[in-house]
């Protein structure tokens, strides 16, 4: 048993290549052999918002408090609210992050196929996030 105690994790920026905009990125646990999920708690400030993106065994997002949106590749924009639930199945193009004018938290829970939970893309443009 390993207890990892809240305040001790450092949090990180989000990296420029894979957000747009300032986000924030606390990660609350990793895979253990022979466990394939980490989970971490993402902040997204207004506006800011995830490249496109797949997960090779897909994703969970719960949203903790805000306001925000997801979409698939050519699918409509969802908006989120805390509470919401999305799951996106394996090798779905989509992007995530906050409402224009309103941050967003959500908790993000994915598992790693051969090391690797994501497959980042190009960024999602302004016409895209606010058509």
């Amino acid at each position: 048993m390993r207890i990892t105690r809240a305040g001790t994790q450092v949090s990180q920026k989000g990296p420029a290549d894979w957000f747009t905009g300032t986000v924030r990125v606390d990660m609350l646990f990793q895979a253990n052999d022979p466990a394939r999920a980490s989970g971490g708690q993402v902040t997204f400030e207004p506006g800011a918002r995830t490249a496109w993106h797949t997960h090779p065994l897909g994703q969970t997002l719960i949203v903790t408090s805000g306001a925000g949106r997801v979409q698939q590749w050519r699918g409509p924009i969802e908006e989120l609210r805390p509470g919401d639930v999305v799951w996106i199945p394996p090798g779905v193009k989509h992007w995530h992050g906050a409402a224009p004018a309103t941050a967003m938290t959500h908790l993000a829970i994915q598992e790693a196929l051969d090391g690797k939970a994501a497959d980042w893309m190009e960024k999602v443009t302004d016409e895209q996030y606010a058509p």
